[in-house]
């Protein structure tokens, strides 16, 4: 490797670890953020909590790579250029493109190994991520009793607590406990002036130790006597124990979240394609043979010789007597019309649904390819641009990517509902953002080889008088 080459992947490798942990973090709170609602109040505890954020970690790489490059490269040959390294290097005869080769190919194993990591690594975070989170949503708020207001976590019991003191809320006074294990009512009732809660073997079970009270038993068979129907039995100390079992969580098995598109490669995309589009094609089969139960015919050519007789002696019967079964028939026909709108309409929406979950599994399919070239693309706009600016920092480069980011996401989520309803061809729809920003990157390319200034106010000026210039003969010419 020359040193040329070093000289410049070093000053790609530093901003690009910097701005991939950057966008990394920033993808990732936002990720969090959708879902946190799902996940505070549930005392979960670290190593849950830990293992959602390196599933969706994972799940961020293919869309971090691509504007990690656009950033890290726009950086690196933005600052080659503002400390005039760039310009040393051209007037050595060395072409603008042979500087960019270096940073071209670490970007093009980049692209490889978002593709590689896309098809195998996503698809298994995908299904360990989304099976958590379905359990996380599951699971019940942690146990939070407050004060004044009636509290049911606890299966088969209702809790009322007065007031709550000490350091971590755990001396209580005035407790209500109502029992209801017995599925027939409040069985039994506790009241008690003061008590202690605590947990035990490891936050498996939860104790209350109640002070100077009173617990009232039901007794249906002294209700002919007892008009209440309680037995009152008055205590000094009581301690009642809850199992805790429902708060904890409960592991879903992840076979069940395998079908969905988000968890296969791109064999198994194709394959659960192909038998979509196999039951596409037979649902529209079977359509012509289904809908054509609702109708009559009557064809007069197969008719027998009788008949036909029959008919030509036919005379017209009195109105009188074809009233009614005029009516049957017009409301018969209605009927069958109105059998055959309903019958079309289901149809038409189970088929739309069909080719809806089949352009879902292709767009995954693109997916795995777009983004990956999605990272040679953002270095064919970041580094010619950068050469362009000669301006390096997190200045103007980070709007700059931002920018073009996104137009990129835009794009992306454009194509994709115009594939998904088939207002496009899925292949084009998901390639739009790429066919677009190919051109743009090209023409930066294109600028900065030939030293363009760009973003000179000079530059813009000239503009206009160049692209009038070629008319100007053709003018002349006429």
């Amino acid at each position: 490797m020359k040193k040329l080459d070093k000289l410049i992947l070093q000053a790609f490798v530093g901003p690009f670890v910097l701005t991939f942990a950057v966008v990394e973090f920033i993808l990732l709170t936002q990720y969090m953020l959708k879902y946190l609602d799902d996940i505070i109040g549930k005392d979960l505890g670290a190593g849950v909590l830990l293992q959602l954020l390196f599933y969706f970690s994972v799940l961020i790489v293919p869309i971090s790579l691509p504007l990690a490059v656009l950033l890290s490269s726009l950086m690196t040959y933005g600052n080659l250029g503002e400390h005039q390294e760039l310009t040393a290097i051209k007037t050595s005869g060395i072409s603008l493109t042979r500087i960019l080769r270096p940073v071209f190919l670490v970007s093009l194993v980049l692209a490889g190994l978002a593709f590689w990591f896309n098809n195998n690594i996503v698809p298994t975070a995908n299904l360990k991520a989304f099976s958590l989170l379905w359990d996380v949503r599951q699971q019940k708020l942690a146990l939070d009793i407050r004060e004044g207001i009636f509290y049911n976590g606890i299966p088969g019991y209702t809790i009322k607590v007065d007031k709550k003191e000490g350091e971590n809320g755990d001396l209580l006074k005035g407790v209500i406990i109502y029992d209801h294990t017995r599925n027939n009512g409040s069985a039994a009732v506790i009241l008690a002036d003061s008590g202690r809660m605590f947990t035990r073997y490891g936050g498996q079970y939860l104790s209350l130790e109640l002070f100077r009270g009173t617990m009232y038993l039901e007794q249906p068979e002294a209700r002919g006597q007892n008009e209440t129907g309680f037995a009152r039995q008055a205590f000094d100390k009581n301690t009642i124990t809850f199992s805790l079992a429902s708060f904890s969580l409960d592991r879903t098995k992840e076979e069940l979240f395998s079908e969905n598109k988000m968890m296969k490669n791109i064999p198994q995309l194709h394959a659960y394609t192909d038998s979509l589009h196999d039951q596409l094609n037979t649902q529209r089969t079977r359509l012509g043979r289904e809908l054509s139960v609702y109708y009559t015919y009557l064809r007069f050519d197969t008719v027998g010789q009788k008949t036909r007789q029959r008919v030509r002696k036919w005379k017209p019967i009195p109105q009188s007597f074809l009233a009614p079964i005029t009516d049957l028939t017009v409301g018969s026909a209605t009927d069958r019309a109105r059998n055959v709108r309903s019958f079309a309409a289901s149809s038409a929406e189970s088929l739309t649904n069909l080719q809806r979950d089949t352009n879902n599994y292709r767009i995954e399919i693109y997916r795995k390819y777009t983004q990956s070239i999605a990272v040679l693309i953002m270095f064919l706009i970041g580094a010619p641009l950068g050469a362009i600016i000669k301006k390096g920092g997190l200045g103007v480069p980070v709007l700059i990517s931002i920018l073009f980011f996104i137009v990129y996401y835009v794009l992306s989520i454009i194509g994709e509902k115009y594939g998904r309803e088939d207002v496009l061809p899925v292949g084009a729809g998901m390639w739009m953002a790429n066919a677009i920003l190919l051109p743009i990157g090209l023409f930066f390319l294109y600028q900065a080889r030939h030293d363009s200034g760009l973003l000179d106010v000079e530059f813009w000026r000239r503009l206009p008088a160049k692209i009038r210039w070629p008319f100007r003969g053709y003018k002349k010419a006429l």
